[in-house]
């Protein structure tokens, strides 16, 4: 039994007529005579009667047509799921960040991507730069959003936007009254980053504007918990303007007046993935970027 079978039996069924089936169909309704009497062998049933004014289905191809029109059905549905998966148009993204993805310009990179591929899931999850690099091999994770200084080696990546660094401080620090800070006024400072066992890349990106000899406090948790930390006077931390967007309880922000005081973003994946959905985010989020001139 072939899938045409199934079309020359629906098709022939609605026309009530082989040569008029045969005619839709484009082919011979001698060729679609030969395969319906190859169905009836192999299904031991007629399926058809046959006389001078066409055909009409027997009391079994009635009821075998309705299974016709489901198995066609489902062949349908296949092939449009396979075509729109194919392109790109349905899917998921699982996208894994550094940060979280707060304030400008990320919100607007994702806000467009959205709008354009509303029926593209995407789903976050927020790691540390051992775990992204991790689930990016392991292919748990499609995407990933690090900060320059996060990367690996081998690691596919394009970078989409720079932020400028801010200090965070409790809203009370003798430094909160000045508008602008510099490293050197900080370098007194105890700040506070993020850093687990096996990743201290904060600290160490810290340390690349201060030098050595600067206190340093790690806390594995998120960016908010030591905002928390902060707020109760335990140091202070440097932050991206997108997340000075967010007030945070006994929190301020104040401008580090330095040429070298920014990070830059970059979009990481997995040069073997062959997801059409994939392969669509990092194209638009690469080009978007581009045509802002976010970088």
């Amino acid at each position: 039994m072939e899938i045409r079978d199934l079309m020359y039996l629906e098709a022939s069924a609605a026309a009530g007529n082989f040569t008029h089936a045969a005619e839709s169909l484009g082919v011979n309704a001698s060729t679609i005579s030969r395969h319906m009497g190859r169905l009836e062998d192999e299904l031991g049933l007629a399926l058809f009667e046959r006389g001078h004014a066409g055909v009409r289905l027997t009391t079994g191809g009635k009821a075998v047509l309705p299974h016709i029109h489901r198995a066609l059905a489902e062949l349908d549905a296949i092939r449009h799921a396979g075509n729109q998966n194919g392109n790109g148009v349905l899917g998921e993204v699982r996208l894994a960040v550094r940060m979280p993805p707060v304030g400008e310009p990320l919100r607007g990179l994702l806000y467009g991507w959205r709008e354009r591929h509303p029926q593209i899931l995407l789903t976050i999850a927020e790691m540390n730069e051992w775990e992204i690099q991790r689930a990016v091999r392991e292919r748990r994770i499609d995407v990933a959003l690090m900060t320059s200084h996060t990367l690996w080696p081998e690691a596919a990546t394009t970078p989409l936007y720079r932020e400028r660094l801010v200090a965070a401080m409790p809203g009370e620090h003798p430094l909160s009254v000045r508008r602008t800070l510099d490293w050197k006024s900080l370098r007194n400072e105890t700040f506070l980053v993020q850093g687990w066992d096996d990743s201290q890349s904060a600290r160490e990106f810290y340390a690349s504007f201060m030098g050595s000899g600067v206190r340093f406090q790690s806390h594995a948790g998120s960016k908010q918990c030591v905002f928390a930390l902060v707020a109760a006077w335990f140091g202070i931390t440097l932050a991206t303007t997108s997340q000075a967007e967010v007030a945070f309880p006994g929190v301020v922000y104040r401008r580090i007046h330095e040429e070298n005081a920014w990070v830059q973003v970059e979009l990481v994946w997995c040069p073997e993935a062959e997801d059409p959905a994939v392969g669509r985010f990092v194209a638009f989020m690469r080009d978007e970027a581009r045509s802002r001139q976010l970088f």
